[in-house]
């Protein structure tokens, strides 16, 4: 008997599972509830098998027909029908499991560990707000090029040239990391090279060496808190980056052995690194501690006494003695390595001092006690240098 709609339209259920025949083993299986399943009995390799094809009327008649139709085709072909579905189902939950979000996501907890926590969330926010939307569902296989680039120019539209690239940088990372792990074979963002406008960098402000006269001159005479006046004083001494000073703890100061050991996760690289301690930072460090010693920063915060110094503090004290756009904080390092390196101080003590990344992983993780003796020697030089051509009113 051939089935036409009416008659697959019209089945009743029964107290008992029956069948309605269509020719070459496509039937419908009616169930005492009242669902009704089309199938496809067929042998395979000797046995009897079944392959499930859909539900009516999600699956019409004509439909069950020209599904029953591909997977005779197969079994001619010397293929098990059931095995082609289920091997398609495999790679619809292998993309599923396999989209860029999810990958993306999976790299960025894989490396946590090496990024500050700011630095950690920054790098998930920008592909939350300028990635996920548009690239985020799509198995992270299938991605092109110029998708990858249509999102990425939607960033540079925008004027934001710097986090389009490091956007661009962060997921050809992800790209690579699903190479790795099997579930991706190209890196889209490889051809995306030299695609985007170039970043013009802006260098931090700082000061001259002919400008440090007249600084020191100010911050002697700063009228503003003492604990902020301190703190300029320390970072233009030991040049760390400001969040490395603001946050610094009297736990890491050891006064016996004159250094400052900052802990690898305050450090914007992640590694242990040491300050060793002219007698002029030493001397600062213990008129604060005069004040502060019963808290655990060195620079507390005075508003939130838990915390530690804000953010601001030291770019408003050094706007207050006239240096807006004129320096930054950050700036003395810039100041520091110029005047150093101007003194013949080996390039790459200065470096180690600056605690610029060593890309060499194994390398870094030795290295943060490297050049100390120089260092040492060059960390009082500079605080004697300052002391030199600071005005003596």
């Amino acid at each position: 008997m051939v089935l036409k709609d009416i008659h697959v339209r019209n089945a009743r259920p029964k107290t008992k599972i029956y069948r309605l025949f269509d020719g070459g083993g496509l039937y419908l299986e009616i169930s005492p509830r009242g669902g009704k399943y089309w199938r496809y009995k067929y042998r395979f390799a000797g046995k009897e098998k079944r392959l499930a094809l859909g539900i009516y009327p999600d699956l019409s008649l004509a439909e069950a027909r020209e599904l029953h139709a591909q997977a005779r085709k197969a079994l001619a072909k010397g293929e098990d029908p059931s095995a082609i579905k289920r091997e398609a189902a495999r790679q619809i939950k292998l993309k599923s499991d396999n989209t860029f979000e999810t990958i993306a996501r999976e790299w960025h907890q894989n490396n946590i560990e090496k990024w500050t926590p700011k630095h950690g969330a920054k790098v998930l926010r920008r592909l939350e707000v300028d990635i996920f939307q548009s690239l985020g569902p799509r198995p992270i296989a299938e991605i092109p090029s110029s998708e990858m680039l249509a999102a990425i120019r939607k960033i540079e539209k925008r004027g934001a040239l710097d986090i389009a690239h490091r956007v661009l940088q962060s997921c050809g990372q992800i790209f690579a990391y699903a190479i790795i792990t099997d579930r991706a074979e190209r890196n889209p963002t490889i051809a995306l090279r030299g695609a985007l406008k170039p970043v013009l960098k802006k260098h931090h402000a700082y000061l001259k060496a002919e400008d440090l006269p007249e600084f020191l001159s100010k911050l002697k005479n700063y009228d503003g808190d003492l604990q902020t006046q301190l703190a300029v004083r320390l970072l233009l001494l030991t040049f760390v980056r400001t969040g490395e000073l603001r946050g610094a703890k009297w736990e890491e100061i050891k006064f016996d052995a004159a250094e400052w050991r900052i802990p690898a996760e305050r450090m914007k690289m992640r590694d242990p690194h040491i300050v060793p301690l002219s007698a002029q930072a030493i001397s600062v460090l213990r008129e604060m501690q005069a004040r502060t010693s019963n808290n655990e920063y060195v620079f507390p915060n005075q508003q939130k006494p838990t915390g530690c110094m804000s953010e601001n503090t030291m770019l408003y004290a050094l706007y207050r003695m006239g240096y807006h756009s004129r320096a930054t904080g950050h700036g003395f390092r810039s100041t520091a390595s110029t005047i150093l390196n101007e003194h013949d101080f080996l390039p790459d003590v200065i470096e180690r001092q600056l605690a610029h990344g060593d890309r060499n992983e194994v390398r870094a993780a030795y290295n943060h006690a490297q050049y100390l003796k120089e260092r040492r020697k060059m960390m009082q030089w500079w605080a004697d240098y300052l002391d030199g051509i600071a005005p003596k009113k």
